[in-house]
């Protein structure tokens, strides 16, 4: 097989078979970047990202959302009637956001004091407890569980 050389710009002939070359000269003065397939999805995928964030803040989503508070709480059942809350640390809490269920019973201000801050112990009167009952210290804005334990 012999290359025989470009007879014409722009290609030359590997036998019968024609094989076009690249012109250097072109290739630098080229204007055309991306295909306009691929432009109009950029321009779409753009359009509905903006219209999803601006969405969300038109309409308040993820504004006002609570969070249950951090702390680290241990639950002791001293005796069948008294559950004592001690918070070891993390955030200050409220007495007025706190439920404790304990069996069937639901103390819904569990603290003794207003609030209960880090090193401090509140006690809970609560009815009779069973072995087995479950009793669970929850954030009732948002329902989180702080604490459980069984009695």
């Amino acid at each position: 097989m012999v290359i025989i050389p470009p007879l014409r710009r722009g290609c030359f002939y590997l036998g019968n078979t024609r094989i076009p070359t690249m012109d250097l000269k072109n290739l630098f003065t080229e204007d055309r970047a991306v295909s306009p397939v691929i432009g109009v999805i950029l321009m779409v995928a753009i359009t509905v990202i903006l219209a999803a964030v601006i969405g969300a803040f038109v309409l308040g989503l993820g504004g006002d959302v609570d969070e249950t508070p951090q702390a680290s709480i241990t639950l002791d059942n001293t005796t069948p009637e008294n559950v004592e809350i001690r918070h070891r640390s993390g955030d200050t809490l409220n007495d007025d956001e706190f439920i404790l269920n304990a069996g069937s019973d639901t103390n819904s201000t569990p603290f003794e004091q207003d609030t209960l801050s880090a090193g401090q112990t509140a006690n809970a009167s609560l009815d009779p407890l069973d072995d087995g009952d479950d009793i669970t210290l929850v954030h009732e804005p948002t329902g989180g569980v702080l604490a459980s334990t069984t009695a």
